[in-house]
């Protein structure tokens, strides 16, 4: 088993996001280099734009979330409804 991870700016508009991958992600797990928010999960990691729309009450492009994006590891996978990392295929 391998760990994925994405890491984002501490700020406003990345906590809904990290909000809703360690709600939807029971094994992720968020730490807090100084001003970054890296959340590790095992094998995969899913960001759903359902998720981030219900906590931020308005429609959310995915796009977005690259504006503080930082780092991340893993397999990508992306479409207009989530973003995906994992080791498996």
């Amino acid at each position: 088993m391998s760990n994925v991870f994405i890491a984002f700016q501490d700020n406003e508009d990345s906590r809904p996001i990290i909000d809703a991958i360690l709600a939807d992600n029971a094994k992720a797990e968020a730490t807090y280099p100084t001003g970054l928010v890296k959340i590790i999960a095992p094998d995969s990691l899913v960001i759903r734009r359902e998720s981030i729309e219900e906590l931020i009450g308005r429609s959310f492009n995915l796009q977005q979330i690259h504006v503080n994006l930082v780092t991340l590891s893993g397999h990508i996978d992306e479409d207009d409804d989530q973003f995906s990392l994992s080791w498996t295929h």
